[in-house]
């Protein structure tokens, strides 16, 4: 069994097409999804999906794209509420992202950090988007690691080695995408092969990143076969072992699905 631990099933590429797109998945052996949510204003509709399918479960979160444009993107009481429901198994995607800066940074930060408190107080873990961010991203994770434990996952990891050892050092996984498949993604491999075998996750990030060989074309959560298969090659190992491995990595992290 597989598990892709990151995908955007409301969005309209995907939506359009549910049965199929969850249909394909099945035929790859990719058995559970976790849809993601990126705006509170917008968190009903992979709540939606979760219910209707049994093998699907969602999260809540405002991107940090959207920090700046969220009315509630620092406002706790709105996160505790919104993930109060049995299929959600996780606060995110939330973090920082200094690509695009489509949000201030300082909207951001403040967002991630709040975010972070309904995961602690929730117990569930945060899915956490980095982007050309790795000292900010890893100085909070730190800091907030130091005012209470919780659990995360860097998803879609394309950062450097340092974070992805800081992040490791206090407890986080790391979950791959189709970027692991890319030509130019040395360090990514590089990473991916050092990581702990009980710390690491697969996901498409779907629509977007589809892996080799689908590159340029709308990801679904069948490829996350594709990606599966490289991170197998990457540490020596069989895919399904790796199968395995992941799918005992993800479902120990987000436990509520585990127990659903």
């Amino acid at each position: 069994m597989i598990i892709d631990s990151h995908a955007h099933l409301d969005y309209p590429v995907l939506a359009a097409d549910l049965a199929g797109v969850l249909a394909r998945a099945h035929e790859a052996g990719v058995e559970k999804i976790i849809s993601i949510g990126v705006k509170l204003s917008t968190s009903d509709a992979p709540k939606a999906i979760a219910e209707a399918h049994d093998n699907v479960w969602f999260s809540v979160g405002v991107h940090p794209h959207e920090a700046g444009n969220e009315v509630d993107a620092c406002n706790l009481e709105a996160f505790l509420a919104a993930a109060n429901h049995p299929k959600c198994v996780a606060i995110g995607e939330a973090g920082l992202d200094y690509y695009y800066d489509n949000s201030p940074r300082d909207k951001q930060a403040e967002s991630f950090r709040v975010q972070i408190a309904a995961a602690r107080q929730l117990g569930l873990p945060i899915i956490v988007h980095a982007r050309d961010a790795d000292e900010d991203m890893a100085t909070i994770i730190e800091e907030e690691m130091a005012i209470g434990e919780f659990t995360g996952v860097l998803h879609c990891f394309s950062s450097g080695a340092d974070l992805a050892r800081r992040a490791l050092a206090v407890g986080f996984y790391l979950s791959f995408s189709g970027i692991l498949t890319f030509n130019s993604a040395a360090e990514i491999r590089e990473v991916a092969g050092f990581a702990p075998a009980d710390r690491i996750l697969v996901e498409t990030d779907a629509p977007f990143l589809a892996p080799v060989p689908h590159r340029g074309k709308p990801n679904q959560p069948a490829f996350t076969a594709h990606t599966l298969a490289k991170l197998a090659e990457v540490r020596g190992v069989t895919p399904d072992e790796m199968a395995a491995h992941t799918t005992a990595n993800t479902l120990r992290l987000f436990s509520k699905m585990a127990a659903s």
